[in-house]
């Protein structure tokens, strides 16, 4: 079967961004996914790696209630390449990370997904429900309701980067087998129109 080839592109303030690509990363890369982790600061280096990736994950902090001024950076840096539409039915994807549990993550989302619909990329959403027991939302898989992307919660230190919350954990393991399923069955399609072609 053919391998999966994913960007993750991503901006960290303090590293707590960075930890959850690397998290995502090892997740795809145990599924045995070709990755490829990129700095939003150094993409100039890897636009040719990023233009032959079946899937770009973004991420980066939300910060003032949108998207890090770094992240801003690179997405402006594509306008380069946009009119020529290099991303068109590539699937993307997004992540945000902040130290409270709103923050105003939505909106990063949001701006992030637009981002990609300008590049004409498929959107691939969170996928996974909150879970309720008695009535009540528990503390683990998407306990941040979030349903456009995947949001994290950090602490607040900008000294050290401490282990996400157990649910954020969970969430994020479930973000990323959504996208490789979504790929798999993307790959599987190609391949019974490439049959019925032929």
């Amino acid at each position: 079967m053919q391998k999966i080839k994913i960007a993750i592109v991503f901006h960290s303030g303090y590293g707590h961004t960075r930890k959850a690509a690397e998290l995502i990363a090892e997740r795809f890369r145990a599924a045995d996914a070709e990755v490829h982790l990129v700095d939003s600061d150094a993409a100039d280096k890897a636009w040719g790696t990023l233009h032959t990736c079946d899937t770009i994950i973004f991420g980066c902090p939300t910060y003032f209630g949108t998207v890090s001024a770094g992240f801003k950076t690179f997405m402006e840096r594509t306008g380069g390449f946009w009119y020529r539409q290099l991303w068109k039915d590539k699937f993307a994807a997004a992540f945000t990370v902040s130290s409270t549990l709103g923050g105003d993550k939505q909106n990063t989302l949001q701006t992030i997904a637009v981002f990609a619909a300008q590049h004409s990329m498929h959107w691939i959403n969170l996928g996974v429900l909150p879970r309720f027991c008695a009535d009540e939302q528990t503390d683990g898989q998407n306990r941040l309701a979030s349903y456009q992307g995947l949001m994290i919660q950090s602490d607040n230190t900008q000294t050290e980067v401490r282990e996400f919350h157990p649910g954020d954990l969970l969430t994020l393991e479930l973000f990323a087998d959504r996208i490789l399923q979504v790929n798999f069955k993307n790959i599987i399609k190609q391949s019974e129109n490439e049959q019925t072609i032929n």
